[in-house]
């Protein structure tokens, strides 16, 4: 029988049930989104990312549009559930990290390393890059990945496509599965990736012009070489190389996802050939390295998926980036000169570190000299 008690106890327990999920949900909420007004307005996805960067006032630049971005981002943020067991493997990537060219720029600046920068094993060499982009972008989740944790979050994100998966268990070097991861969790997450020898000059909020919209761009990248030289054929893998020990992207950006299915096919098919027995690591920058990353990037700017071929002249070749001292924007591509990423290489137009176009030094320990040079872009080549 309900007895006035038992009704009184009963309600203070529901009250207090209510107060206690409605605090929770509260807090939870006040993690996600900053309180300050003045990150509102910030290029970075500052909701999904605890906090944000306001945007300074970067030095202008010449951009040129070559052609125009197709690709249209999904409708009212939602996806229809498919069966995507019988889907290609780029259909499958397309499906799990869509693209919205509109989304601003997420906070995250990923590094991957044998250890944590709280291991005394970390490498004082390092201490100061890694520390660098913290300091220049407070309040972005900054986090160094080691191989072991790899493994592990790299089956989070990718376990719907487990041939992507398989492809990195099987590379058979380090230095190719820290190539791969760098394009794995920028089409994942977005963010920046960059190398933990590679010091960050200037906040990433000053990359881009101000004139150009942020939402309208969903990579960013730099040049690493452009050798204006007859024989560069003899020291260079391509006449005009993309850097990649630093990127800046949205997640789910075609490049990503066309590189992320280029590799995996690849590496499975040298797997079921039994060619990955005894991989040569001279090989690396055209399996996982800056030289099939450069193809990605051109064979995107020109398909015409992806951009309206009839407003162009012709292919985008090398010749539209050599000898450029300011940005340029191809769609939603936008190429930085190569003293943004590559200064103080005292060659083929670089400026020095103390330019105003200077956004990250890489420490190239040597690889410039000319034995070494079609090797440039190896991550930790030899070091891991």
């Amino acid at each position: 029988m309900l007895t006035f008690r038992r009704a009184l106890l009963g309600a203070a327990a529901f009250i207090c049930m209510i107060f206690l999920v409605t605090r929770t949900h509260s807090s939870s909420t006040s993690n996600l989104i900053p309180p300050s007004d003045s990150l509102k307005n910030s290029q970075y996805d500052t909701q999904s990312t605890r906090t944000g960067h306001v945007p300074t006032n970067p030095a202008s630049t010449d951009i040129s549009r070559l052609a125009g971005t197709k690709e249209k981002k999904p409708k009212n943020g939602q996806q229809l559930l498919q069966d995507m067991s019988r889907a290609s493997l780029r259909d499958k990537l397309a499906y799990q990290f869509p693209y919205d060219v509109e989304k601003k720029f997420p906070a995250y600046i990923w590094q991957t390393w044998k250890y944590t920068p709280a291991s005394g094993e970390f490498g004082e060499n390092f201490r100061p890059a890694e520390a660098s982009w913290s300091e220049k972008h407070p309040g972005f989740i900054h986090e160094v990945i080691t191989d072991q944790v790899a493994v592990h979050l790299l089956r989070h994100l990718y376990t719907s496509v487990p041939e992507v998966l398989d492809a990195y268990n099987s590379l058979p070097l380090p230095v190719l599965k820290a190539d791969f991861f760098r394009y794995l969790i920028l089409l994942a997450r977005g963010g920046i990736y960059s190398d933990i020898d590679t010091h960050a000059l200037k906040s990433a909020a000053e990359w881009l012009p101000e004139n150009v919209p942020r939402e309208a761009v969903g990579l960013v990248i730099g040049i690493e070489a452009d050798p204006d030289r007859e024989d560069w054929a003899q020291w260079y893998s391509r006449r005009i190389q993309f850097c990649q020990w630093t990127i800046q992207a949205k997640a789910g950006h075609p490049v990503l996802r066309e590189i992320v299915a280029n590799i995996t096919e690849e590496t499975l098919r040298k797997k079921n050939a039994g060619l990955l027995k005894g991989f040569k690591d001279n090989k690396v920058i055209e399996f996982t390295g800056p030289a099939v990353w450069t193809d990605t990037i051109f064979d995107f700017m020109n398909d015409e998926r992806y951009f309206d071929m009839s407003t162009t002249k012709g292919n985008i070749t090398w010749r539209d980036f050599t000898g450029m001292k300011a940005a340029k924007r191809i769609g939603d591509v936008v190429v930085l000169p190569i003293t943004s990423f590559s200064p103080g290489v005292q060659q083929m137009g670089a400026e020095d570190y103390d330019h105003p176009m200077a956004f990250v030094k890489h420490e190239f320990e040597g690889t410039w000299k000319p034995e070494n040079l079609r090797h440039i872009g190896a991550i930790d080549d030899g070091k891991r």
